[in-house]
């Protein structure tokens, strides 16, 4: 696993880690880091079969063995205890860690996340896997950032998107591993289990999210005993790249509250 730590060195230093979405990779959370390192030990990491990470995602054990991952990178960095930070499938991760090993956990964050999919998103999971089946690397790449942002964002960015594009096509994370990783998407279900996670959460969410409908979101601070939900009207799926100054606030206040 291709594991980065940041931030605070000293020993009484709170942890926290990183965990992106679908596509894996630790760089993913680049806007967050300055605001994050003064205050914690922070740990990103490729997802296995993503990044500099590689290799293939297992075809069996879908979120439960991305959650392994996670507790391997912790123990072989001496961290007992730490915070969780999870975007849409990261956040998945946090809701299976918080489920099978509640006391490595001290508090959750949850960006667009959810406890079971919806049927939208699996229509959209559909139409990508299709335009990856049928139109090739290229045009699963080029339709990526309309699940992701919000189309006045993407008009104002569009040669950052090109840029990502280009990066995107050169590092892909292969048909196989992009299968894998939606069907563990699709696979999870805790909906049932909400009331047994204890921890300190905050659920983020945005209404113009695409991809998932901020539903899924009230469904999570509903359920989950200890949550704080914060929804906003403009970011889509990607919020913490669409407005990484609105979104570290909130974030540090929860963490540092």
């Amino acid at each position: 696993m291709h594991v980065e730590t940041h931030g605070r060195g000293d020993a009484d230093a709170p942890v926290l880690i990183l965990s992106s979405g679908l596509g894996g990779s630790g760089a993913y959370w680049a806007a967050q880091l300055p605001a994050l390192t003064p205050h914690f030990r922070v740990i990103t990491y490729d997802h296995r079969g993503t990044g500099r990470t590689g290799g293939m995602v297992p075809e069996n054990g879908g979120i439960t063995a991305m959650a392994d991952d996670v507790l391997d990178i912790a123990d072989r960095l001496g961290v007992q205890r730490f915070s969780l930070m999870g975007h849409a499938l990261g956040g998945l991760i946090g809701l299976d860690l918080a489920l099978r090993a509640p006391d490595r956990l001290e508090k959750l964050v949850l960006i667009n996340a959810w406890s079971k999919a919806d049927p939208h998103s699996g229509r959209c999971f559909d139409v990508r896997l299709e335009l990856l089946e049928k139109s090739g690397v290229p045009m699963f790449v080029k339709a990526q950032p309309l699940f992701l942002y919000p189309a006045i964002w993407m008009a104002e960015n569009a040669d950052r998107l090109e840029a990502e594009e280009a990066h995107a096509i050169a590092h892909f994370q292969g048909a196989d591993n992009i299968r894998r990783r939606i069907a563990a998407l699709r696979g999870f279900d805790i909906d049932a289990r909400l009331g047994s996670i204890p921890h300190p959460t905050l659920v983020m969410a945005t209404k113009d999210d695409l991809l998932v409908p901020y539903s899924r979101s009230l469904r999570l601070a509903d359920g989950l005993p200890n949550a704080q939900l914060h929804l906003s009207a403009f970011g889509g799926h990607a919020v913490n790249v669409v407005d990484p100054d609105g979104f570290n606030a909130t974030v540090l206040g929860f963490l540092r509250g």
